[in-house]
């Protein structure tokens, strides 16, 4: 699941988000859930609502999630109450390091409530994040 804006991955600033795109993402992130059996389902949305009706959807066929929300992460509790009310764990992801950038980037309204987080490790952050969530789930 991605939030705002990351569907300009590849060309939105590259020297923070680098040069893959979000095909790339959806690709790494199947690729990493396949090893172990699972699927993904994608979705990517610059609207609040539109993530927050999917979380509410993912409870009825989801083990868990992976979301990097975007700039959600540090205004959104709408997007925290529905990821907590639907009792499936799930992974927050970051492509860029959010810690050596503004100040306001460094809060996450989700960061207490996350199974797993990964922060700055680039597109290749969403295998890790499949990879630890699943091996929670299983």
């Amino acid at each position: 699941m991605n939030g705002p804006n990351l569907n300009l991955l590849g060309t939105r600033e590259p020297d923070i988000y680098g040069s893959e795109t979000l095909a790339d993402v959806e690709r790494i992130t199947t690729e990493a859930a396949a090893v172990s059996g699972f699927e993904v389902r994608s979705i990517q949305s610059n609207h609040e609502g539109v993530l927050i009706d999917a979380i509410h959807a993912a409870r009825e066929d989801c083990a868990g999630i992976v979301i990097n929300p975007g700039g959600l992460t540090h205004t959104s509790v709408s997007l925290r109450d529905a990821l907590v009310s639907i009792a499936i764990p799930f992974a927050e992801v970051h492509v860029s390091d959010v810690y050596a950038r503004e100040e306001f980037r460094h809060f996450s309204y989700l960061q207490d409530v996350a199974a797993v987080r990964v922060v700055g490790e680039g597109a290749a952050g969403y295998a890790s994040a499949t990879s630890q969530l699943i091996a929670l789930i299983a």
